[in-house]
């Protein structure tokens, strides 16, 4: 597979936003949007990694509906109108006056979103944290990039609802050690961040199984329905199990989403430079999911699931530390590639020695006939 050919559409898109912003704001406004692209690409790199071992889940029809529909989500959504919808909501300020203040006072635009930081890095940190948990406190997963700290984790599986008990427990901790005036908001936040994770992971998982178990062709034929009617009800199942996780990927996206919206602020103040540039880096994150999983490269390096949930947990962290203490998005952006790297790394050496010890074997074998 051709990356060059699979970035292009990106690629284009990158020099229409950076050459028209440069020419209508000047050299100034089409650096900022290319620094933007970069500073989301790099806090979301570990999302790509992730979303693409749930749309390798998918078919083909839900895979593009992820790459065009999903798109416009990202960058339109996420990226303007969810920042305005949660300053709304933390303000108590009606959608129009915050419409106004992100295009004509963005100072005080940017002070209310900065306010609201708390709520929002306690629904994303819960929700992140249940998507790391999730990956590694699993039973009959049997392979394991950091063996003494997952093996122990994988055997914690078997206890029933064991993440979602840590999430809640993580998130009552989480509650006695911030200001008295934070402690309700990251609590209902947080709780939110849970049941929006359970219910989206919940059903997406559900479906999956009743399709891969042939239940909803075994329950209409029992019923004594024709042949139609079975392939209209494996027809549904197909598309609510693609939307469940089509779902899914977007609050996981929303959940990445929100420590760039913060961190823009720090580079520019006006909202549609900002939602420029990191919907440029968004449409690169997702041209890069859909890339690894056309290309095979979590099969083939077996490891960098495992890096990227281990960002993901990272962050989570760096979620909850930054609701009193903020962090440069230099240093979140740097941890999940780092980490990143170092799987990808581990997962090439693991692949050598296969490799070598499939010579050895083969070598024995001639030998011996």
């Amino acid at each position: 597979m051709n990356p060059l050919k699979t970035f292009r559409i990106p690629l284009v898109l990158t020099v229409i936003a950076v050459v028209g912003a440069g020419i209508l704001g000047g050299p100034k406004v089409g650096l900022v949007v290319a620094l933007l692209a970069v500073l989301e690409i790099s806090i979301s790199f570990d999302n790509a990694i992730v979303n693409a071992a749930v749309l390798k889940t998918m078919s083909e029809k839900w895979q593009k509906i992820f790459l065009t529909w999903g798109i416009l989500i990202a960058v339109f959504g996420m990226r303007l109108i969810f920042p305005i919808v949660i300053v709304s909501l933390a303000a108590g300020i009606g959608l129009h006056d915050v419409v106004d203040l992100a295009l004509n006072n963005q100072d005080e635009y940017a002070r209310h979103l900065t306010e609201a930081y708390p709520d929002i890095a306690a629904f994303g940190g819960i929700f992140l944290l249940l998507v790391f948990l999730n990956f590694f406190l699993d039973e009959d997963k049997d392979t394991h990039w950091l063996g003494p700290i997952e093996r122990p984790l994988a055997k914690l599986g078997h206890i029933d609802a064991i993440t979602s008990a840590i999430a809640a427990i993580v998130l009552l901790l989480l509650s006695q050690f911030v200001k008295a005036d934070l402690k309700e908001p990251i609590l209902v936040s947080g709780l939110a961040g849970m049941i929006a994770y359970l219910l989206s992971n919940g059903v997406a998982g559900r479906l999956e199984e009743s399709l891969e178990a042939g239940e909803t062709e075994d329950e209409v034929e029992d019923a004594g329905a024709s042949a139609h009617e079975v392939r209209i009800a494996a027809a549904s199942a197909v598309a609510k199990g693609g939307l469940a996780s089509f779902l899914y990927l977007e609050l996981l996206d929303a959940s990445f989403s929100f420590d760039g919206v913060i961190g823009a602020f720090a580079i520019s103040t006006d909202i549609i430079v900002i939602a420029i540039g990191l919907g440029l880096g968004a449409i690169y994150i997702r041209t890069m999911t859909v890339y690894l999983v056309r290309a095979g490269t979590l099969s083939e390096y077996r490891f960098l699931e495992h890096g990227a949930h281990w960002a993901i947990g990272i962050l989570a962290v760096l979620l909850f530390i930054g609701i009193e203490h903020h962090i440069p998005e230099v240093v979140t952006g740097s941890l999940g590639a780092l980490t990143i790297i170092l799987a990808f790394a581990w997962s090439v050496r693991a692949n050598r020695l296969e490799d070598a010890e499939d010579a050895e074997a083969a070598g024995t074998r001639s030998a011996s006939a």
